[in-house]
């Protein structure tokens, strides 16, 4: 499918097939398939896969696919800050929460079974240090220099894309870990640790949005497309950062705390007694008449 912008004969959404995306995302699917079919059943202490952790898992992969293998890759390492910056937030904000949901925690539990991979768990996935990664690969994944250096060498773009997700992984997994072993924090210190997440890109943004100047030498040069100028381009781009992540981050917020709250209530009130009743019964101790 092909959609021509005639300024200068440019394609300026052509939709080309990218195999190693398309592979990456088919050897995804398939791993999946793999462990949910023939790898759990070797597992004793494997549970059942929800249908809705499938569904989950599967939407990652399409999110995915989307930032890296539609339209929007190539609209992003060749025309607009914009789509490149909605590429980052897929990989960092949408894919990693839908595929840390999607994955059992038998098969988390089976990869890190090993004394020093525990460790080496242990200690990426410690709050602190999740959060310092993600938000150093922020940081650097921005400068300038880093982003004009990708747009112009492939296999370092690559490198960036695996980085960024990677470290989004990692940043997710103290809201969403079902790892008894590597456990999430506690709803007050979740609501926490998105709150401080929530305000630091800001930061960054700002430094964008404010800037008078092309920041990154490569969009500046890069041909123009929907009658969008190089400094509307990223004062674009810099607004759906400081818009996008906060929506996403503080509705993780409210859900969190609304669980709580709900959480709290039910154990304030104590266990009504038909579970009670259930729970005799099982044991032997009583008797419906």
């Amino acid at each position: 499918m092909t959609l021509i912008h005639d300024i200068g004969g440019v394609e300026w959404l052509d939709w080309h097939l990218h195999l190693d995306v398309t592979l990456l995302c088919l050897g995804m699917l398939a791993f999946y398939w793999y462990a949910i079919n023939e790898l759990r059943p070797r597992i004793s202490d494997a549970g059942r896969v929800k249908r809705s952790q499938t569904i989950s898992f599967c939407a990652g992969v399409l999110v995915i696919y989307i930032a890296a293998g539609s339209p929007m890759h190539d609209l992003s390492e060749q025309y607009l800050l914009t789509m490149h910056m909605t590429q980052h937030l897929l990989f960092t904000l949408v894919a990693p929460p839908l595929l840390l949901v999607g994955i059992p925690a038998w098969l988390w539990q089976s990869a890190i079974r090993g004394p020093n991979v525990m460790k080496v768990a242990k200690f990426l996935t410690h709050p602190l240090v999740a959060f310092g990664a993600f938000n150093a690969m922020i940081v650097l994944t921005h400068l300038p220099e880093v982003v004009d250096y990708s747009l112009t060498h492939h296999w370092f773009h690559f490198f960036v894309h695996v980085a960024l997700f990677s470290s989004a992984m990692l940043m997710w997994w103290p809201i969403l870990s079902n790892v008894p072993e590597l456990p999430r924090l506690a709803e007050p210190y979740q609501m926490a640790y998105l709150f401080v997440q929530s305000v630091l890109p800001a930061v960054i943004g700002g430094f964008i949005v404010f800037s008078r100047t092309p920041v990154y030498e490569f969009y500046e040069q890069a041909p123009r497309i929907w009658g969008i100028s190089a400094v509307e381009d990223q004062q674009i781009a810099a607004g759906l950062m400081k818009t996008f992540t906060p929506v996403i981050l503080w509705s993780f917020i409210a859900f969190v705390f609304f669980r709580w709250y709900a959480r709290e209530e039910a154990e304030s009130k104590g266990p009504r007694w038909r579970e009670v009743e259930e729970e005799l019964q099982e044991m032997g101790l009583s008797r419906r008449k």
